[in-house]
């Protein structure tokens, strides 16, 4: 009874703020004097009560929906429940009859197909609604009729390409119209001398580079599994080979988009530099799906490298393997791919493949170019390995050996169910400054090997990108507590360091708590009014990316 009244009497105070207009100098000094000392009082009443429970990084509000609680942490307000609220209105009759004249038979009300697609592949998030509608178009010109029919009923959309994002990207928490993109993966042209190509955003990676491989040509990120290029684009994901060749956003050329109003805005030329007005390819890259839905890519391509060598090594500590891949980088040799392995990781590699691999700090590079090159790397990453206690340096030229090697990284994820085949995944991604990288890491470990939970590393060391595998019961309260915990650890450490809560993975709905801390409210505020000019209401995938408490 006494929280409910206390709640109840901080949301009135809120709900007074934000409904009575106040000039906008003296918005933000009036909201501060009602939500400031309430919110302070409220949070020193409730640690008294239960200093776990609401420790000094977390504070309770009530919701303007009296139905709702939103945890609020610092540096942003966004729930950190596992299954994501929202509203949910019935699609119109008039709006499915739309949509099935669009799409004829490509079109879905089955409420199985509808609950796959409204739950990640990879996620352990989930959403109080699913999709009313699946749609699967075959054109831009289609995608640009659903989307304008859509925005007439103000329904929402979710685009969704191979579910294999982490953060909740393709949930549909309001329900409303998921466009599936599947369908779309034509290659519309391949320009060999200019080095690029031109691709339906639902066509995979490896689908388009076993495409490009007669051609001697390659795309090369290589995220997950399954991965297609419009999600690419999405949350301008990497990979291990971003090291030597960038992010999405470094990748791609130009898109076509579809806007929330149904118009088709195409972000640039094929040229490979321009000066020309503002940088739309950018912004669209990383946008998640809130402000436009992807229907064409150009993509940047490179020359299948002539020679490849793959190396591995082991180390006493995780900080020595670290230290190994910072100086391998400041060395200025090209390396293609660092990667890191800590020795629950390597533990997991063995009990799910039948290896009797070292258990300790494992780092895997790559080395490209002419044969001689590849040896020179060889021998120079070798040497730095030995000045750093490394041990067991092996090597491999040959195509099979090498395969062996990376699918022992390719297979990390898959390999670490193999200790608790009965829970999911919660998966950090931080990234800081290279030179901070093995700070973060010992810090990080010291946690986790601390921990209940059984808890693994995998870094792209070269380029100060580190995962973390945090396994645990989402139905125990327990392990979820302590798996948030070790997550906003590490995103608090990297961020102390000038780091960024995800490095690739994007933000969705499970990274939004973290972007006021490191982003700023200026930089969100900025976000919002681009949002809101582009997509006045609201359908584009609706409740991610820009946390809820962000306006302007």
């Amino acid at each position: 009874m006494l929280f409910g009244t206390l709640f109840t009497i901080t949301n009135l105070s809120l709900i007074l703020v934000r409904r009575t207009y106040h000039p906008p100098l003296l918005r933000k000094p009036i909201a501060m004097l009602f939500h400031g000392p309430a919110v302070c009082f409220l949070w020193l009443l409730l640690f008294l009560l239960d200093p776990l429970l609401f420790n000094p990084t977390t504070i309770i509000l009530h919701s303007a929906n009296p139905l709702i609680w939103i945890l609020v942490t610092i540096g942003g307000k966004a729930s950190t429940e596992f299954v994501v609220k929202g509203t949910h209105k019935e699609v119109p009759q008039e709006l499915i009859d739309e949509l099935k004249a669009i799409c004829q038979d490509n079109m879905t009300l089955d409420y199985d197909e509808r609950f796959y697609h409204g739950k990640p592949q990879n996620s352990f998030h989930k959403a109080v609604n699913i999709p009313d509608v699946v749609v699967f178009p075959r054109s831009q010109e289609e995608v640009s009729q659903i989307v304008k029919s859509c925005n007439k009923h103000k329904v929402p959309i979710v685009p969704y390409g191979g579910a294999t994002s982490i953060e909740g990207h393709t949930l549909s928490p309001n329900g409303g119209v998921c466009i599936d993109m599947t369908l779309m993966k034509r290659v519309k042209a391949l320009h060999i001398r200019d080095m690029d190509v031109v691709v339906e955003p639902g066509i995979g990676w490896m689908e388009l580079n076993e495409y490009l491989e007669p051609y001697g040509l390659f795309f090369p990120l290589d995220p997950g599994p399954g991965a297609t290029i419009g999600g690419m684009c999405a949350t301008r994901c990497s990979g291990s080979l971003a090291v030597r060749y960038g992010t999405m956003r470094d990748n791609v050329i130009s898109l076509k988009v579809v806007l929330a109003n149904g118009d088709i805005v195409k972000t640039a030329s094929r040229a490979r530099k321009s000066a020309a007005g503002y940088d739309l390819t950018r912004l669209m890259i990383g946008s998640e799906g809130t402000l436009g839905v992807v229907t064409e890519v150009t993509l940047r391509l490179q020359k299948i490298p002539e020679h490849s060598v793959v190396a591995m090594c082991n180390f006493p500590t995780i900080k020595d393997a670290a230290d190994v891949a910072i100086d391998t980088m400041m060395s200025g040799i090209q390396v293609s791919r660092v990667e890191l392995l800590d020795e629950v990781q390597v533990r997991a590699i063995n009990i799910a493949n039948g290896k009797n691999l070292p258990e300790v700090p494992t780092l895997m590079f790559e080395f490209i170019g002419t044969e001689a090159y590849s040896h020179e790397q060889t021998q120079i990453v070798q040497r730095i390995v030995s000045e750093h206690n490394g041990s067991d340096f092996v090597f491999a030229e040959d195509p099979e050996a090498k395969k062996e090697l990376w699918k022992i990284r390719k297979e990390a994820l898959w390999a670490c169910f193999a200790m608790e085949p009965n829970f999911e995944a919660m998966i950090s991604d931080v990234c800081v400054p290279l030179s901070n990288l093995a700070e973060l890491i010992s810090r990080s470990k010291q946690e986790l090997d601390a921990s209940s939970l059984v808890c693994t590393v995998i870094a792209h060391a070269g380029d100060g990108n580190f995962h973390t595998v945090i396994l645990f019961d989402p139905n125990e309260e327990e392990h979820r507590r302590e798996a948030e915990r070790l997550n906003q650890f590490m995103v608090y450490t990297a961020l102390s360091m000038e780091g960024t809560c995800t490095g690739e993975h994007g933000v969705g709905t499970g990274k939004m708590k973290y972007l006021e801390k490191e982003l700023g409210i200026e930089a969100l505020q900025m976000m919002k009014q681009i949002k809101t000019a582009l997509d006045p209401n609201n359908i584009m995938n609706p409740g991610k990316l820009i946390p809820p408490h962000v306006c302007f």
